[in-house]
């Protein structure tokens, strides 16, 4: 019996012809969840386990849409990492965070910000760039409800309100509420200097140090005061002198209780109840406890 209309292989043809050569499927299974639409009854049984995640971890009860997903995550209990980087040996659990950490050797960015075209190695970090540019903060202090671009800014933030101090110098037992603190403080005692001046190969152990040292060569004064317009290299010289205008005096002498506004002043001070003359002076030799000296 013959059929009406346009056969299967006169369809493909005139499919063909339309779309140049590229095949063509039609989507007839629809998700009744959300509505979305597949092309094969396989890849919409594929989708509904999105929705219902059929497999669940027997360790921490945390479910997943797919087989091999439970897989990797079990690793994470097991303290299992099958995939190793040939550059330095470190192992991961996942296949993706191997081929994420092989940027760090290749140098491979193909994440970019389409704002400033600052590019990323990750694909989060682009997300988290981006915040810079939105101004979106989501993560919200439930204390005093400060807000955050990102979740480990949050984390340490909150130590701020426990006073939680984990990491601590093996060297004076200082402690940190963060490693990279603790890390910058272990190079006073190391004397490492990781960070050179590219004009006079001067050299810090601190970041913000050769940051603002730069700052002695462009001539950049960021920091402004609202009182007065008076702009600085540096914002704890600006902290300094906003004390000219709020009056504040936060330093005290132990000996008299008097206050002052900088620390180098109470120290100047202290030298007038110890006796300390420090200062010599090279025109005619008298010393004091400062280092003007005032000629008779």
């Amino acid at each position: 019996m013959a059929t009406s209309g346009i056969g299967s292989d006169e369809m493909g043809s005139c499919l063909e012809g339309e779309f140049g050569g590229n095949t063509v499927t039609a989507k007839h299974y629809t998700c009744e969840e959300c509505s979305k639409q597949l092309s094969y009854p396989s890849l919409l049984k594929r989708h509904l386990r999105s929705h219902t995640k059929p497999y669940r971890c027997e360790e921490c009860s945390k479910q997943f849409s797919q087989l091999d997903q439970l897989k990797t995550h079990i690793q994470t209990h097991t303290g299992q990492k099958p995939y190793m980087c040939e550059q330095c040996g470190k192992q991961f659990s996942e296949l993706s965070s191997l081929k994420k950490h092989m940027r760090t050797h290749t140098g491979e960015k193909p994440y970019r910000c389409e704002e400033c075209n600052k590019q990323f190695s990750q694909l989060g970090n682009l997300k988290t760039h981006f915040r810079t540019h939105t101004g979106e903060k989501p993560y919200k202090c439930g204390e005093c409800s400060r807000q955050f671009t990102t979740l480990n800014h949050l984390k340490r933030h909150m130590q701020t309100h426990t006073g939680e101090k984990p990491y601590r110098c093996e060297e004076c037992n200082k402690q940190f509420s963060h490693l990279c603190n603790l890390k910058s403080h272990v190079r006073y005692h190391t004397g490492e200097k990781p960070y050179r001046c590219k004009e006079y190969s001067k050299q810090f152990s601190q970041l913000h140090h050769l940051k603002s040292h730069m700052r002695s060569h462009t001539g950049e004064k960021p920091y402004k005061c609202e009182e007065c317009s008076r702009q600085f290299s540096e914002l704890s010289t600006l902290k300094k002198h906003m004390r000219t205008h709020t009056g504040e005096k936060p330093y005290r002498c132990e000996e008299c209780s008097r206050q002052f506004s900088q620390q180098n002043d109470v120290k100047r001070h202290m030298q007038t109840h110890t006796g300390e003359e420090p200062y010599r002076c090279e025109e005619c030799n008298k010393t004091g406890s400062t280092g003007s000296c005032k000629k008779t």
